[in-house]
Formats: structure tokens, C-alpha cells, sequence
């Protein structure tokens, strides 16, 4: 074949590329058009997940990790073990402060009882002297009758009258033993009421050291899946710290960033078409749940500023939730890029 035979086929190939690419590059323009006039699309958007840290509520060294990376677990499912040595002590410490409290008030309550029966013995004993008193009483009386008489003698009279003053005197010395049991009884009532004050204490120290020995066995606060590992046996480790984090697969939502030219045409329960770039555009369906009250950079750590400066107008985006409503949620992984598109309607 000569130079000049192949030139026209050069020709033709090379028109013929050429052709097939306008083509393509119009049906891509025509259908992008047609397609942004029915759907309000955009592809700043992501899955999202609640991705909470479990952080360690008590310090110390972690005895053991019973868990790897990126594994399943469930509610309750223990994932670290730390040294409850000391945590164990101090439990057995407020034990044992709280049995001496309570050992303390059965001694005290046994000193009120004691208390309550010598008040008892007082009262019989004020009764028996006033028995005795008032016989006496009566002896004087009549002595002194008699005096007048002459019919008893003076020393008669003397031992009469002394003998109805040490009834008096003992009548008077057990009323005021009766007046202090009592006042012995207010003193042991008072510290009886401090001593229950002390136990309540003990036990709240007590519920204290039993929380703090739970909290060495940290466990899943939910289902899911676990992130990285970062810690190992024999870390020491404070209270506050995050451990791992854990990815809550059951709640699963949709971030769209919409221009806000585009939010004339969304609304909230409107129904939309989400494409999973990393499930090759696999296709779920979700519904608007909220539109943000702001943009997002006004959500930013840094807000922009515009009464300041130079200003260039830039189209702000608007964060907008929707809820998956069909798909198979097991295959999503939170910070996936997805394609939202949202049939443009109006409100009105």
C-alpha cells in the first residue's frame, strides 16, 4: 500500500475519533442540563454515623485488652480490663469503716437501753423514798403533838426529826438521779443522731468504692464496630481518657451539602436518590429530616467576616440531614462520598 493510500484512512480515523468525542461531549452536556433542570444534585455529601470515644472513668494500669481493631461488638461486651488492686482496698476499707459505724451505734444503743431501765429503777426508787418520807412526815407530826404533852422527851424528838430529814434527803437525791439518767439519755440520743449521720456517710463512701471498682471493666456502651487500637497491656491510663472509638451502625444518616441557589426546591420529608460512590453508584432512598438554620461556614470555628476586607461573593452550601429509608445499611461505612439527587419541585 503507498503513503498516499494511507493518508485518507489516516484522515478518516482521525475524523471519526474525532466525531464520537463531539458526540459524546453533547450527549454529556444535553443530558447534564436536562438533568440539572429536573433534579437539584450534588455530590458534596457523606454518610455519617455516631462515632463515640469510651473513655476510662477510673486511672491505672490496663491489665488487659479484649479486643482488636475494627471488630464487632456488642452492648456489654467487655473491652478493657484494668489492676483493681487498689480499687478492691479501698473497697474493703469503707467495709470496714462502715461495720464500725454500725458497731458503734449497736454500743451506743445498748448505753440508751441501759440508760432507759436506770430511769425506770430511779422512778421506783423516787417512789420508794417518798413512801419513806411520807411516813416520816407523819411520825414528826405526831411527835410534835406529843412534845406539847411532854408525853415523849426531847432526844425522842431529835432522832424522829433526823430520821425524816435523811428520808427527804434521799427523796431529793433520787429525783436528781432520775433528773441526769435522763439528761444521760438527750446526751446518748444526740450522739446516736450523729452516729447515723456517720454511717449514711460510710455507706455513700461505700456505694463510692464499689462504683469505682466497676468502672475498671470498661465494656461497649452500644452495638457496633470498633476503630483503631492505640493502647496495649500495661498502659498506664487516666480518668477522662479515650480508649477506642466505637461506631454506632444502627443509626446511620446522610450529610448533604446543597448550594443554597437549590434549597427553593428542597423540603423537609421530601424524598431523595443517594448514589454510594464506593458501592460502584448503588442506588439507596432517603428523605429529608432537617435543613440547617445556617450555612456551614457559619458554623465554622473561623466564621467569615465580610464587612471587612476586600468581599468576592461565593456561593454558600447548606448542610442538610436525610435519613436512609431503604438499602442495605450494613454495607455503608460512615465518611463514605454519596451523590444526593432531589426531584426539583416547588413549595408553593
Amino acid at each position: 500500500m503507498t503513503t498516499s493510500s494511507k493518508k485518507p484512512i489516516g484522515r478518516l480515523l482521525t475524523n471519526g475519533t474525532a466525531a464520537i468525542l463531539i458526540i459524546a461531549l453533547l450527549s454529556y452536556t444535553s443530558d447534564y442540563f436536562i438533568r440539572s433542570n429536573e433534579f437539584a444534585e450534588t455530590n458534596d455529601a457523606q454518610v455519617e454515623a455516631y462515632i463515640n470515644p469510651v473513655s476510662a472513668r477510673a486511672g491505672g494500669y490496663i491489665q488487659r485488652v479484649l479486643f482488636s481493631e475494627h471488630q464487632q461488638v456488642k452492648k456489654g461486651d467487655t473491652l478493657v480490663i484494668l489492676d483493681d488492686r487498689e480499687y478492691r482496698a479501698k473497697l474493703l476499707e469503707a467495709e470496714a469503716t462502715l461495720e464500725d459505724a454500725e458497731a458503734q451505734l449497736h454500743v451506743l444503743s445498748a448505753g440508751i437501753q441501759a440508760a432507759q431501765i436506770g430511769a425506770l429503777v430511779n422512778k421506783h426508787q423516787i417512789r420508794g423514798a417518798n413512801a419513806r418520807l411520807t411516813q416520816q412526815r407523819k411520825d414528826l407530826a405526831r411527835y410534835l403533838n406529843l412534845i406539847d404533852e411532854e408525853a415523849v422527851t426531847g432526844q425522842e424528838l431529835e432522832q424522829i426529826t433526823a430520821r425524816h430529814d435523811v428520808a427527804a434527803s434521799d427523796f431529793n437525791s433520787a429525783e436528781d438521779n432520775l433528773k441526769s439518767t435522763y439528761a444521760r439519755i438527750a446526751e446518748l440520743e444526740s450522739r446516736r443522731a450523729l452516729i447515723l449521720a456517720d454511717i449514711k456517710k460510710k455507706k455513700a463512701q461505700l456505694t463510692f468504692a464499689k462504683i469505682n471498682l466497676g468502672y475498671t471493666v470498661i465494656r461497649a456502651p452500644y452495638d457496633g464496630q470498633v476503630g483503631r487500637k492505640t493502647i496495649l497491656e500495661g498502659q498506664q491510663i487516666q480518668p477522662g481518657q479515650p480508649l477506642v472509638s466505637i461506631v454506632n451502625k444502627k443509626e446511620k444518616w446522610v450529610t448533604a451539602n446543597f448550594k443554597e441557589t437549590q434549597l427553593d426546591h428542597l423540603y423537609v420529608g421530601q424524598y431523595v436518590s443517594i448514589a454510594v460512590d464506593g458501592l460502584g453508584g448503588r442506588e439507596y432512598a432517603g428523605k429529608v429530616e432537617a435543613i440547617s438554620a445556617g450555612t456551614g461556614s457559619k458554623f465554622s470555628l473561623l466564621p467569615p467576616d465580610n464587612s471587612t476586607g476586600n468581599f468576592v461573593k461565593v456561593v454558600q452550601r447548606v448542610p442538610v440531614k436525610i435519613k436512609l429509608t431503604e438499602g442495605d445499611m450494613d454495607l455503608l461505612r460512615a465518611g463514605m462520598s454519596v451523590i444526593v439527587s432531589a426531584q426539583k419541585m416547588s413549595r408553593q
